[in-house]
């Protein structure tokens, strides 16, 4: 994949709060407010037609505590780029990628399922690994590692079974 640089992506300097690169490879944080956007030109004009995947960060900082990557790929030109939109802990929300990518649906719910981000405008924003009732967000920092007891209801655990 070839490595890029911001000056390359003119249309939505406007959007760009800051950038970095690691690896030979762009990270640009844009404005909450307009991230949708930025996906649709970014999709539409660059041919950023993949999307590879989209995770949450929990910063643990007093602002904007949550980060949402967007990780896309354009198999055309052989590039690469993620997109960072940060989103504070009050709200803990963004628009929903659905509408340019499909696929977004499933990275979606699973930041939902495991950070609390909720992403407005999504069609079906249900928890995926962790009971609906479940009041908790396991990768969020807080959250202890040993898990919250009593908090799930856990099947008894079988005997051990006799070697032969």
């Amino acid at each position: 994949m070839g490595a890029i640089q911001l000056n390359e992506y003119q249309a939505i300097e406007d959007f760009v709060v800051g950038s970095s690169t690691y690896a030979g490879e762009l990270t640009i944080e844009v404005k909450h407010a307009s991230s949708a956007k930025v996906l649709q030109i970014l999709k539409d004009q660059f041919g950023f037609e993949y999307l590879a995947d989209i995770t949450g960060i929990d910063y643990y900082s007093d602002e904007k505590r949550f980060g949402v990557a967007y990780n896309l790929v354009s198999l055309s030109n052989k590039k690469r780029l993620r997109v960072l939109v940060r989103v504070d802990e009050k709200d803990p929300s963004v628009a929903t990628a659905v509408g340019i990518w499909p696929s977004a649906a499933w990275f979606e719910r699973e930041v939902w399922d495991m950070l609390g981000i909720r992403f407005a405008g999504h069609p079906d924003l249900r928890r995926i690994y962790m009971p609906e009732d479940f009041e908790y967000f396991p990768l969020r920092k807080e959250f202890p590692l040993i898990g919250i007891p009593g908090s799930i209801q856990t099947p008894e655990p079988a005997p051990p079974k006799e070697y032969k």
